[in-house]
């Protein structure tokens, strides 16, 4: 039966690299402002429609979407800001509970009852925080250190 050499203990090959980031960091700020501008218009008229539930558009319900737009913009780009920064409970957390709210609001303007936003958003924030948490706890070292 035949059987491995012995390793010398020497490693031949280095270590795995990142890939090289071809974007300068200008392009990664426009991209992260693009993305919670448009995220944020999305929101925001998925807010107004609901909202009107079909009916026609009335300067409130314009002013309802803009500001749940510009609401949703900014908390986004804070989250994303923070986020990051903790460790992967609240890392996980932090975005579980922009979502849960993100996503009871949305729900609340179709005319649904409090005690059903409530429960849709905690069933939302509750899968969204399993999914992330599971995420950054794989990516992670035994200290909680990030593995970039």
């Amino acid at each position: 039966m035949a059987h491995a050499a012995p390793a010398s203990g020497v490693r031949t090959r280095s270590a795995p690299t990142r890939t090289p980031d071809v974007f300068s960091e200008r392009t990664h700020r426009a991209a992260e402002w693009t993305t919670a501008v448009g995220l944020g218009l999305v929101y925001g008229y998925w807010v107004a429609a609901n909202n009107r539930a079909g009916g026609p558009i009335t300067g409130w319900n314009l002013l309802l979407g803009f500001v749940s737009a510009f609401v949703f913009a900014v908390l986004w780009l804070g989250v994303h800001a923070v986020a990051p920064r903790l460790r992967r409970e609240l890392h996980s957390v932090l975005w579980a509970v922009f979502a849960g709210c993100a996503f009871g609001f949305l729900y609340s303007e179709t005319g649904a009852s409090v005690l059903r936003s409530t429960g849709w958003a905690l069933a939302v924030a509750a899968s969204t925080f399993a999914a992330l948490f599971f995420r950054f706890y794989t990516r992670e070292d035994a200290d909680g250190h990030r593995i970039r």
